[in-house]
């Protein structure tokens, strides 16, 4: 996985909750192919111009990431490696799999955007 993409593409700035990278670490070394991280940390300005963000997006906290996939294989993987990593907050894109660790909100949910 590349850290370097959970950056704030707005302002540069890197706020990753450091033990939910490192969970995030471990539940990818199972995957054939390494996590490519599409979004990370968003600064509140950043987060506003995306559409159907949410005010309270736990992207804003560093505790969640939008992991890219190119079809259902890989989207099948990262489910799995995420699920096996005791991820419990995973939501399903058709070209991307989002997944937090948000002690604030329910849990365990999965969800389609």
């Amino acid at each position: 996985m590349n850290l370097e993409s959970t950056k704030c593409p707005c302002c540069g700035r890197n706020e990753m909750d450091q033990v939910f990278i490192k969970k995030l670490m471990m539940a990818e070394k199972p995957c054939p192919f390494h996590f490519v991280v599409n979004s990370g940390f968003r600064c509140e300005k950043h987060n506003a111009t995306l559409p159907g963000s949410s005010p309270t997006s736990s992207h804003l906290k560093g505790l969640a990431v939008d992991i890219a996939v190119a079809n259902s294989w890989e989207r099948l993987h990262v489910i799995h490696a995420l699920l096996q990593g005791a991820f419990e907050r995973i939501g399903i894109g058709k070209d991307f799999v989002h997944v937090d660790d948000d002690m604030a909100k329910p849990k365990p949910v999965m969800w389609l955007y």
